[in-house]
């Protein structure tokens, strides 16, 4: 089953910084495809550095591993904000994602957002195989 993942109006889904350790696949919807570096997730959608900006409300498929699994969704791209010369920062929202990879993605940002399990520097989260 999917999952639609809503945001609480009253309460905003704990962040997990992740300072650009761990990569991530985006794929568009012409079939081309990015890289980036996760700065920030949440069970809600995150924060990417990009080399070049993705056009706000584009829908794209997001992929990065996590140690409790792999998680693969769709997004839609929001509004990039220009950096130096490090590219772009381009924040998501998740708006679908698989029961598999929700289930994940929440042990992940509860376990490094609680600290029960891993340090806040991203022990739960590697780098996927991209090839």
């Amino acid at each position: 089953m999917t999952h639609f993942p809503q945001p609480h109006p009253q309460r905003r889904s704990p962040r997990v910084h992740l300072g650009g350790s761990i990569l991530a696949l985006v794929l568009l919807e012409d079939g081309e495809r990015a890289k980036g570096k996760l700065q920030t997730v949440s069970v809600t959608g995150g924060l990417l550095r990009m080399a070049r900006a993705l056009t706000s409300g584009d829908f794209v498929e997001i992929a990065f591993q996590t140690q409790s699994g792999p998680v693969h969704g769709m997004a839609e791209m929001l509004h990039p904000t220009q950096m130096a010369s490090e590219g772009v920062m381009q924040p998501f929202r998740f708006i679908a994602l698989g029961d598999d990879d929700h289930r994940a993605l929440r042990m992940v940002v509860d376990a490094v957002a609680s600290w029960e399990f891993a340090p806040a520097n991203g022990y739960l989260l590697r780098d996927p195989k991209l090839q």
